[in-house]
């Protein structure tokens, strides 16, 4: 018996009339002009012939341009063929900057998917496996004026939040002094394993280190017989093989791959077991469509999701994504979690340290384009290379 059609479950016959992308002042690390495209949080909103609106973000408008127009006058909801046409449809398989691009308008399919049907996006993905997403904080702030890094790890705690962070670059300058940087972070893991106890926090190496300081600071924890939740990015991310002599001499947690984009970056660290959690996230990794086959991989092996954070619609996405899987998973919010947004009257659930999926269609997100700078309007069809096709319609290659 053949599967029942679009029509059949409740989706319209539908083209996509247009893409619209929309400027934004700060990135998602509040940096002025949108510095770094990894954390970009331009808006792009996919509009169809019958007034559907999806509403995604990220990316940078040469590629936005080049990714939005393979979809134009094409049916919106097969979002899988769409993203191998982004993909691989201009010669050049997409490099990490494009699949930014390619993740906005993907998270705009999926929202506009389950705006169709009226439905939150977990239940598409397969429903919920988890009541909320525990949460870890980035510069979570000091909970008085001169407030020690225990007794701000020990406050990030009793605000609900599962795991408090640090990392080398805080407190330091430019100029690293490898000896005296161990020193420092061996005696800020023995403040917040005091502050925060076992598995209550973590260290981003900040991939400063070179191999043989990375391992030294490694070893003086694990003789300490500290507990960390995870040790993050502890080399530079080019030669992701270095993790072999890495996972070799240390067993702490390792997390890794927030300068890494779709599977095929991350594969040989997770069916090596080189890391114990991936960083990858959204939109970087290329949307949805891709997070939820990395998620796939990492429980094949026994991996966790720890994602970096990039902004806010797609941490929107991301609760959708961890809600609707069973491996172990944390999210990283910036400060103690209370930055809101103008533009967006309704976003993503965060209270007591966690984020908490909602019942609104889509992504559950919302949006006011009048506190937007409009960047770039693409409602022409442009191929790219065409792909072939097999016989039942997939594509292969141009």
């Amino acid at each position: 018996m053949l599967p029942p059609g679009a029509d059949a479950l409740g989706l319209p016959q539908d083209k996509i009339k247009a893409v619209h992308y929309y400027g934004n002042a700060v990135d998602a690390g509040g940096r002025g002009g949108q510095p770094m495209v990894n954390q970009s949080t331009n808006v792009v909103i996919i509009e169809t012939e019958s007034g559907l609106r999806g509403i995604g973000e990220g990316g940078e408008p040469r590629t936005m341009e080049e990714c939005a127009a393979m979809m134009i006058g094409l049916d919106p909801f097969r979002i899988d063929s769409h993203w191998q046409r982004m993909m691989r449809g201009m010669h050049y398989t997409a490099g990490r900057e494009k699949l930014h691009s390619l993740g906005g308008l993907d998270l705009a399919l999926w929202d506009l998917k389950g705006k169709a049907l009226s439905v939150p996006l977990y239940q598409l993905l397969s429903g919920k496996s988890r009541n909320y997403i525990e949460c870890y904080s980035t510069a979570f702030p000091r909970p008085s004026q001169g407030a020690t890094i225990e007794e701000t790890a020990r406050a990030c705690r009793e605000a609900g939040f599962r795991v408090y962070r640090h990392a080398t670059d805080v407190g330091g300058g430019r100029e690293v002094d490898r000896f005296a940087l161990v020193r420092r972070m061996y005696n800020d893991c023995l403040a917040m394993q005091k502050g925060a106890g076992d598995g209550g926090w973590a260290l981003d190496f900040h991939t400063e280190f070179d191999p043989p300081d990375a391992i030294r600071l490694c070893t003086m924890i694990e003789q300490a017989d500290l507990q960390p939740y995870f040790i993050e990015d502890l080399i530079r991310s080019e030669n992701i093989d270095a993790y072999k002599t890495l996972r070799e001499r240390t067993r702490v947690p390792i997390a890794m791959g927030e300068q890494l984009g779709y599977k095929w970056d991350i594969n040989r660290l997770v069916e090596n077991h080189l890391i114990d959690y991936v960083r990858t996230s959204l939109p970087n990794v290329g949307g949805i469509t891709e997070y939820m086959k990395v998620i796939g991989m990492a429980e094949t092996h026994y991996v966790g999701m720890i994602p970096h954070f990039t902004s806010p619609i797609a941490e929107a996405a991301l609760v959708h994504c961890l809600t609707a899987c069973s491996v172990p998973a944390l999210m990283e919010i910036l400060g103690n979690g209370s930055r809101t947004w103008p533009y967006l009257p309704k976003a993503y659930d965060f209270k007591n340290g966690k984020m908490w999926p909602n019942e609104r269609p889509g992504l559950g997100v919302e949006v006011d384009v009048t506190k937007l700078k409009k960047i770039g309007e693409y409602n022409v069809y442009r191929a790219g290379m065409l792909l072939n096709q097999r016989p039942d319609g997939s594509y292969t290659q141009w």
